[in-house]
C-alpha cells in the first residue's frame, strides 16, 4: 500500500487536527461543552503548527488579509475559555470562515468525488456557487 507524501511528524499533525475536529464536533453535540471546544481548538492549532511548521503558521495567521479572521478566531477561543461557549463558538466560526474560506472551493471539488453522495454534493455546491469552475480568471 503506498504511503502519503507526508513526513512522520506531519502525520502526527494530521492526527492532532483530526482529533481537534472530533473534539469540536463532540463539543457542539454536547450542547457547547466548554472543555471539549477548548480541547478541540488547542489540538487543531497544535496540529496545524506541526503540519506546516511554526513560522508558516505564524505567517498564515498574521497575513494582512487574515487579521480580521485571526482576531475573531482567538477572540472566540477566549470567550469559550471565559464560559461563553455559544457566543465564543459563533465568533470563532466566523473567524474560521474568514481564515479558511479560500479552501472551500478545494474542499468542494474533493467532495464531488465521494463515491455515493458526490453527485448530490456537486449539485449543492453549484447552487451555492462554491465550485467556480467556469469562472477562471485568465
Amino acid at each position: 500500500m503506498p504511503t502519503m507524501w507526508l513526513s512522520d511528524s506531519q502525520k502526527i499533525g494530521v492526527a492532532f487536527c483530526s482529533g481537534g475536529g472530533f473534539f469540536l464536533i463532540c463539543g457542539v453535540f454536547m450542547f457547547f461543552d466548554r472543555a471539549m471546544l477548548a480541547m478541540g481548538n488547542i489540538l487543531f492549532i497544535l496540529g496545524l503548527t506541526i503540519i506546516i511548521g511554526p513560522q508558516k503558521t505564524a505567517l498564515f495567521f498574521a497575513r494582512r488579509q487574515k487579521l480580521k479572521g485571526t482576531a475573531a478566531f482567538f477572540a472566540g477561543l477566549t470567550l469559550i475559555l471565559m464560559r461563553w461557549a455559544l457566543v465564543g463558538f459563533l465568533v470563532e466560526l466566523y473567524g474560521i470562515f474568514i481564515l479558511f474560506g479560500d479552501f472551500l472551493g478545494t474542499i468542494a471539488g474533493f467532495a464531488r468525488n465521494v463515491p455515493i453522495v458526490g453527485p448530490w454534493i456537486g449539485v449543492a455546491v453549484d447552487r451555492m456557487g462554491l465550485g467556480g469552475g467556469a469562472q477562471l480568471p485568465v
